[in-house]
């Protein structure tokens, strides 16, 4: 969405548990991992996307920065949640030109806050399916106070803030570097600490998007309740439940209620989508975000949707030096790392 001319982007997902960062960089055709790397924050850091707590977050980065030795200053980074509105829209056919002057008048239709407060970006998507006089446009209004925090948090941390996308499209951007398929009818699934991200991908165009507040910190803090523990002890035995010392039956009951209660949102919001294009059948569902370690999730998933389930790996398609990367690891944390990567294949000026 925003300015500056340099080409190469540093990825920055920042998310309210953890801050990625990848470098991908592209000679000769070869899209190479320069570098990855995570970092943990605090609880209360980031709360339902808004930075409470801009030093720590800020220099949570810094310090990654430095322990990964990156030396490029530019950087994409994302937002998501309430504050990001995601419409498709149908206008009359013009350009982009005449488009970008009446954005304003469109998006006051379908947008629930004052014009005014929010920054405003659209892409074209493709001529309307009934009426040849009509095109299909995805309309993105976010709020400019939250914009602002952004742009503030990435100074405070000595870098450059490029681009600013939006999660559901950066985890297409990973999608489209490494499933390009010219007849997908995909399901991409992000599971974060607070957050259900869903974009239903048809033909190549996004379709649809959903934003959900529920993710994997539901599970810590029931921990939390039910074993008197701290939350950094919740978060040690929700990644690592063998290794605890908790009742392995009273843990399982706890993933599996909130396996549940997510594969039951996933099935009803793909069902929604079923309502609006009944002729289109869902082929696979690809899944990312640190919640969908939860044992058993994939397989309730795809139990509850009917629909075949898979991890997502952002790095399949990359080159990667073996000698300068733990693939043991890459391999671990790969679908959390979908919209860092997404974010990381970003350039400027691009749409």
């Amino acid at each position: 969405m925003f300015f500056r001319k340099k080409d190469h982007l540093i990825g920055l997902d920042i998310g309210s548990r953890t801050i990625k960062l990848a470098e991908v960089v592209r000679k000769k055709g070869r899209r190479i991992l320069q570098k990855f790397g995570m970092a943990n924050l605090p609880e209360g850091a980031i709360v339902e996307g808004r930075i409470k707590e801009p030093g720590v977050v800020a220099g949570t980065i810094r310090q990654l920065v430095r322990d990964l030795k990156v030396k490029e200053q530019n950087v994409a980074t994302s937002v998501a949640g309430y504050s990001v509105i995601i419409k498709k829209i149908v206008t009359g056919k013009m350009s982009d030109e005449e488009l970008q002057d009446s954005i304003q008048y469109e998006a006051e239709q379908y947008i629930p806050f004052d014009v005014k407060d929010v920054n405003i970006d659209f892409q074209i998507l493709e001529e309307h399916e009934a009426n040849p006089n009509q095109m299909n446009v995805m309309l993105v209004a976010a709020k400019k106070e939250v914009i602002n925090e952004y742009v503030s948090l990435i100074e405070t941390a000595n870098l450059n803030l490029c681009v600013i996308d939006v999660d559901v499209f950066a985890l297409e951007t990973a999608f489209e570097e490494n499933y390009f398929d010219k007849e997908n009818n995909v399901a991409l699934i992000d599971i974060g600490a607070n957050k259900l991200n869903v974009n239903i991908i048809r033909n190549n165009v996004s379709a649809f998007t959903r934003d959900v507040d529920i993710g994997g910190e539901e599970i810590t803090r029931e921990i939390v309740s039910r074993f008197d523990c701290s939350f950094e002890e919740a978060e040690g035995i929700k990644f690592r439940p063998a290794t605890g010392k908790m009742p392995k039956e009273e843990l399982q009951e706890i993933f599996s209620s909130f396996i549940s209660k997510w594969s039951g949102e996933i099935r009803r919001v793909i069902d929604f989508y079923y309502s609006t294009y009944p002729d289109v059948e869902i082929k696979r569902i690809i899944v990312s975000g640190g919640a969908i370690q939860s044992p058993g999730l994939v397989e309730y998933l795809g139990t509850e949707t009917s629909i075949e389930v898979e991890m997502f790996d952002p790095f399949i398609t990359l080159d990667i030096n073996e000698k300068k990367h733990d693939m043991g690891y890459l391999r671990r944390i790969a679908p959390q790392a979908a919209i860092c990567m997404g974010l990381a294949s970003r350039r400027v000026n691009d749409k």
